[in-house]
């Protein structure tokens, strides 16, 4: 039975609604709606200006409305009078093709048209840093090596068990929280689900991890790379497809456990790797951290060519066990939906043209990439991958010709506005020739 917003608010005792959409700029976009107004919100939409936000839209379009979904339902557990509330947006009494949400959901009506069903988790990087952003919040976290490290997790506990405490309450089953490879870095990691319901956690995890750290006079970051000689932010996702209750990656015959389907779904994102570069890495700062020189602590741990493996993190994929795989190229900058929407159409073409990924790569890519023939390598800045991605058929048919034009639009203009950036470095460099 459909959830009733009105009731739920009363027998929650939610006072306000934050009708929520995330832009294609993976921006979250929202209105505060009183619980009073909630049912009529429910039905058509709380209104918003489309060109107000980073959506291909111009300021004589007309309303756009976002209708909250139900089922996404998430009461803040910092602050339990707040409902937070996944929307999809609506322009003319039509879906609008451009928003995330509505394409990741396309592809997945696509899949269960073919008899699958995507499940997916990930892990969310970020740095906790200073409030003015200059700086790792913990002063005395400076280790070459603070992977892993107690003392320094711990200084941060009020923090993480706070977050963590929020996930457990909201029945995300979270497993592990730890301090990650660069200082001030940090990574969840909560139980995997069907793609939508990860996506939608996924930008409310981000919008969490940020308020809590406001909280505590800090400054939470997902920027791929916000310090040039630290590891940047990965968004590496888990990927296995599924079908009436069964994993149809999972083989024990297989090679690592995987099955045929498992690998041609492997093939087909490898096929597009460097078209969705511009999906998974969309942010000019996205391509410091793939192509980064070493860090502090020794490894970049971002693969820079397409290439996969079994349990080795060198490399784009990773098999780390049977019935599923690891995608290791996205970054923090990732829309939560269109992370999911890329790789699954992509996937699921390699499946339906019985696309071959090849012999794995065994070898440490960081040491011994250079040896490798033919392996194809990633792009080497933002531009590079929109220009691929504007010639790719699979992911224009498959996320939608009017997604894809505006996305490359306003993308293009993003990096035509860097490009009109003056650096220090330009000066420093070019000053006196």
């Amino acid at each position: 039975m459909a959830i009733d917003l009105g009731e739920a608010a009363k027998d929650k005792g939610i006072k306000y609604f934050l009708i929520s959409y995330t832009d294609l700029f993976g921006v979250q976009r929202a209105k505060l709606v009183p619980a009073q107004a909630i049912n009529a919100m429910a039905k058509a939409g709380a209104g918003f200006a489309g060109f107000a936000t980073w959506l291909d839209m111009s300021p004589a379009n007309s309303d756009l409305f976002a209708v909250p979904d139900p089922e996404s339902l998430i009461q803040l557990p910092w602050k339990p009078e707040v409902g937070w509330l996944a929307a999809d947006l609506w322009m003319d009494g039509a879906l609008v093709d451009q928003a995330p949400r509505t394409v990741l959901k396309r592809a997945l009506a696509r899949a269960a048209d073919a008899g699958f069903e995507m499940k997916t988790g990930v892990e969310c990087e970020y740095f906790l840093i200073t409030a003015d952003g200059q700086g790792v919040s913990d002063p005395a976290d400076t280790a070459a090596k603070p992977c892993y490290d107690q003392q320094i997790l711990m200084r941060r506990y009020d923090v993480i068990t706070e977050i963590c405490d929020c996930m457990l309450a909201l029945g995300w089953k979270p497993y592990q929280n730890d301090h990650e490879d660069a200082n001030g870095q940090f990574e969840m990691n909560w139980e995997y689900d069907n793609a939508l319901v990860t996506a939608d956690r996924h930008a409310f995890f981000k919008y969490m991890v940020k308020a809590i750290a406001e909280k505590h006079g800090l400054r939470a970051t997902f920027m791929p790379k916000p310090f040039i000689n630290l590891t940047g932010n990965g968004c590496h996702m888990h990927v296995s497809l599924w079908q009436g209750g069964r994993n149809v990656f999972e083989d024990e015959a297989g090679a690592l456990g995987l099955s045929a389907t498992g690998y041609q779904f492997i093939a087909g994102v490898m096929a597009e790797a460097q078209a969705m570069c511009a999906l998974t890495n969309p942010a000019v700062n996205s391509y410091k951290r793939i192509n980064a020189p070493v860090t502090l602590s020794g490894a970049t741990w971002s693969p820079n060519t397409v290439t996969y493996t079994g349990n080795n993190r060198t490399h784009m994929i990773r098999i780390p066990e049977s019935g599923r795989f690891e995608f290791r190229l996205a970054d923090g900058a990732a829309n939560p939906y269109l992370l999911p929407a890329a790789v699954l159409v992509a996937g699921l073409d390699g499946i339906a043209n019985g696309k071959d990924p090849g012999p794995r790569l065994d070898i440490n890519m960081y040491t011994e990439g250079h040896k490798v023939r033919g392996a194809r390598k990633l792009p080497l800045n933002l531009l590079d991958a929109l220009r691929t991605l504007e010639k790719s058929a699979v992911l224009k048919e498959g996320l939608g010709s009017a997604f894809l034009s505006s996305y490359l639009k306003l993308k293009h203009d993003d990096w035509n506005a860097y490009a009109r950036h003056l650096t220090q470095w330009e000066r420093e460099t070019t000053l006196d020739c």
